[in-house]
């Protein structure tokens, strides 16, 4: 480990030989050395470290304290001293342990395996650490979880449409985020089961001439729901508040209008009954170029690169305040912003579905299951010949 400042480099050592010699994890160590950090407890030092490690530009080869040998602390840091071979022997003989028990583990009960891994995937608390993105980078979810955990959510689904359907609720979902975000896979997997005259989505185009003469909002509302229907808007009136903001297809008064307009025209569809439900889709700079790339390369996505979506990465910071500037004006509280975690597409669409299930309170109003009447009888019928049928080729 080198630590470039030298006179921050006593500190850190002293505190890590303190926490190597500490005879209990909730122990007080005091280092007469450290004018910064003189008294510290155990479950504060992996932050105080991360932290001024990051602050100083320290570099961490290794966080992994329990196997960690430290000697002792020199002018520019710590220096390891040498296993001995009974250490190393040790130290090998107990991580084959840990290995064969945790499988003995996940072979009896791998429930509480899955719930294990999960817990420890995840960063320890006090998320407040110097220079550091709190947020904990996501895990691909495994299919076989994904698919069972999808096949729960759309009977759940199910039921939610036909509460809506026998209550007359009206429903509107608006989804909204970057380009590759995943928007599109999440309203298929919503849609995937339901009843298609009960469930609708709406993907409208580039306006015409003449719809950009009318009122903004004026395309918009012969989509909007009736009772007993859920409509699921892929992009929405927030387009101007996004794309005709940042690649200037409004001018700014038609921008300012839009601002003042659209949290006012969206309490008008609550006070009428509706419920809105508004997501937005975030995903990484780093992700997005990867799904932008796999586009490219495969032809049967490849008609979802539109030039606006190249545009939009290289105007990549103007979208963000385009996004910031449009969630300051109309995050309202009659309808507010959900931010969904998408760089893992099964994740995103695993937690959206879940959570839009829980912003609606639905009864099982499934059909109990029907028995099918007896075929009624031929009495006389003769069937044309086949030769008088156009039928398709079975190729395969």
């Amino acid at each position: 480990m080198g630590l470039p400042c030298p006179s921050v480099g006593p500190y850190l050592a002293s505190l890590l030989c303190a926490l190597h010699r500490s005879p209990h994890p909730s122990a007080t160590f005091f280092c007469p050395k450290s004018p910064i950090f003189p008294i510290c407890k155990l479950p504060d030092l992996w932050y105080i470290l991360k932290g001024v490690s990051e602050l100083y530009a320290v570099e961490m080869t290794s966080w992994n304290l329990a196997h960690a040998k430290w000697g002792y602390s020199s002018g520019l840091g710590v220096v390891r001293r040498e296993m001995s071979k009974k250490e190393k022997k040790n130290d090998k003989n107990n991580e084959k342990n840990n290995s064969k028990k945790d499988e003995k583990k996940k072979k009896q009960d791998p429930e509480a395996a899955k719930a294990k891994s999960e817990s420890q995937s995840k960063e320890p608390p006090g998320e407040a650490r110097i220079g550091v993105d709190a947020r904990p980078k996501p895990k691909k979810i495994p299919n076989k979880i994904y698919e069972e955990e999808l096949a729960k959510l759309q009977i759940e689904l199910v039921k939610l449409q036909e509460w809506i359907k026998e209550k007359g609720l009206k429903v509107v979902g608006i989804f909204e985020g970057r380009d590759a975000a995943g928007k599109g896979g999440v309203i298929k997997r919503i849609t995937q089961s339901l009843n298609p005259r009960v469930c609708r989505v709406v993907a409208l185009g580039t306006p015409t001439e003449r719809e950009k003469s009318q009122w903004y909002f004026q395309r918009y509302v012969p989509h909007l729901p009736a009772a007993g229907e859920m409509v699921l808007f892929d992009r929405s009136w927030y387009n101007r508040a996004g794309v005709e903001r940042v690649m200037g297809f409004c001018t700014d008064e038609e921008y300012k209008e839009f601002l003042r307009s659209c949290p006012e025209f969206e309490r008008m569809l609550v006070r009428s009954g509706i419920i809105l439900i508004k997501y937005w889709f975030s995903v990484s700079d780093e992700e997005q170029e990867r799904r932008f790339q796999a586009r490219i390369h495969d032809p049967t996505k490849r008609w979802k690169l539109s030039p606006m979506d190249l545009e939009s990465r290289a105007r990549w910071v103007e979208y963000s305040k385009a996004k910031d500037d449009m969630f300051s004006y109309t995050d309202i509280k009659q309808a507010p912003w959900y931010v969904v975690e998408a760089d893992v597409k099964k994740r995103a669409r695993l937690n959206c579905i879940k959570h839009l299930l829980s912003l609606i309170p639905y009864e099982d109003l499934t059909p109990e299951p029907i028995q099918l009447p007896a075929r009624q009888k031929s009495s006389g019928y003769i069937r044309p010949p086949l030769t008088d049928q156009n039928f398709v080729p079975e190729v395969y």
